[in-house]
């Protein structure tokens, strides 16, 4: 039966939310608290070892990484606008330890080494908070851990069957108000070891900072328009020869014919609020500054900046069809009304706060909702991409299964079926958008019916399609 969520429940005034959004203008906040150097355009032709194509997380790995394993070598990064400018310029900064989105996803899809993702993910963790420490990246890490919320009463029981270990542990109500205090929320799971917080822009922009200072030559502004005979990268004002190349272009259409179908962007949105006083931190709790999220199919995720902002985004996923990036799709009004009225239910306490940025960015989602990887151009070029926005951490996973493969190398890593294997393509027009937003309409139908999932939703479940947040 159909019933309503704590989000129609419990909304608060309309007048509240213009309020809010009033002073809210449209831009990403990261990117314009974290000031960037800037790099040259190609002018010219040029020859390298190692050519990597994008500059967010993905590629800045990658050529970090490719750097020291071998300083000797020529490498270049190429980006076509700024560094980090999007998808790593602009998520929650949520640095998360699984590379399967989530711990159903993984079991479900990859059931006989989940084990073993579960152990890489962990040390891909680790080893990021390593190279924080080491390479002093100013990138405002903490590893505080996350809690999944209960907002409905059939999620609870969801969270209690998932504290499995002795990092995860379930709260019931008094506990999870105990941590954050807000009337929405009946039950949670604390994870204490597999999630951390960064500040997104200050990664990239350290990220390439450190590759700087490395040696890697990086280029702005100097985007790839096709490749030639082997490796050979077309920019407007230069060729670039490179021995290897490795693609990371994520949610922008691949220079590869094979993976043109098998991303899609999707469109996230996010508020922004000003700094919380004193007396308002209080009124929430929150002293544990862990990542928040709730556990419906359309959740939203939040988290305290250093200043004491909270990030408030998630719920509506936007597809547009044809499959295109446009910057016209990153203004949603009632998308931002929408996160506005659940901020307050969530957090009615804070009536009055307003909202200062208001910003979107494109998800690169492909069918498994997980990053896939693989060769072309026998093996000179590489490429990992659908991270599906879980790239924050799992993008370092990827830089090193590109350069794995790029090197022939046979290692942990380049055995695992979820790298041996490919998601199934997103058909053509107009199949493709009638396919996701039949699956939207559906997530959002088993919110509004305790989590039952419809005939089309089992279906995919049955194909190897199924999403579960």
């Amino acid at each position: 039966m159909a019933s309503t969520t704590v989000f129609e429940r419990q909304r608060p005034n309309d007048s509240v939310v213009a309020h809010a959004l009033a002073p809210a203008r449209q831009g990403v906040f990261w990117i314009e608290d974290a000031p960037g150097d800037s790099y040259p355009r190609v002018s010219g032709d040029l020859s390298c070892d190692l050519a990597v194509v994008g500059g967010g997380y993905s590629g800045l790995w990658t050529a970090l990484l490719a750097k020291r394993e071998n300083p000797d070598a020529r490498v270049v990064l190429l980006e076509g606008r700024r560094i980090g400018w999007a998808a790593s310029g602009r998520n929650g900064g949520f640095c998360e330890a699984s590379l399967t989105h989530g711990d159903e996803n993984g079991r479900s899809r990859f059931p006989e080494e989940f084990d073993v993702l579960q152990r890489l993910g962990m040390k891909n963790l680790d080893e990021i908070e390593a190279a924080v420490a080491e390479l002093s990246l100013d990138a405002e890490f903490e590893r505080n851990g996350a809690i999944d919320l209960a907002t409905e009463p059939h999620q609870v029981e969801w969270l209690r069957e998932a504290a499995e270990g002795p990092d995860a542990r379930f709260l019931d109500a008094a506990a999870v108000q105990a941590e954050v205090h807000s009337p929405t929320y009946l039950g949670g799971l604390l994870r204490t070891r597999d999630s951390a917080l960064v500040h997104p822009a200050k990664l990239a922009r350290a990220l390439a900072r450190a590759c700087a200072a490395a040696g890697v030559e990086i280029f702005e502004h100097s985007p790839v328009e096709g490749i030639g005979d082997g490796t050979t990268l077309y920019t407007p004002a230069g060729v670039v020869r490179s021995r290897r190349t490795a693609l990371a272009t994520n949610v922008f259409p691949s220079l590869l014919k094979r993976n043109r179908l098998a991303t899609v962007p999707v469109y996230d949105y996010v508020l922004m609020t000003e700094p919380l006083s004193t007396e308002q931190l209080a009124s929430i709790g929150w002293s544990g500054r862990q990542g928040l999220g709730d556990s419906a199919n359309q959740f939203h995720y939040y988290r305290l900046t250093r200043d004491n902002r909270i990030l408030f985004g998630g719920y509506d996923a936007i597809y547009h069809f044809g499959g295109r990036v446009r910057e016209r799709y990153e203004d949603r009004p009632e998308t931002f009304r929408r996160l506005a009225s659940h901020f307050f239910t969530t957090f009615p306490q804070l009536e009055g706060l307003t909202f200062t940025h208001r910003w979107a960015g494109a998800i690169d989602t492909c069918s498994r909702f997980c990053a896939f990887f693989g060769t072309a151009r026998d093996g000179k070029v590489a490429y990992a991409t659908g991270y599906t926005g879980l790239g924050v951490a799992a993008t370092h996973f990827g830089a090193q299964v590109m350069l794995d493969l790029l090197e022939g190398r046979s290692t942990e890593r380049t055995e695992l079926a979820m790298v041996r294997s490919r998601p199934l393509p997103f058909p053509p027009e107009p199949a493709a958008a009638i396919g996701i937003n039949l699956t939207r309409w559906s997530l959002n139908r088993a919110d509004h019916r305790e989590g039952e999932r419809n005939l089309f939703l089992r279906t995919l479940d049955a194909v190897g399609l199924g999403f579960d947040s």
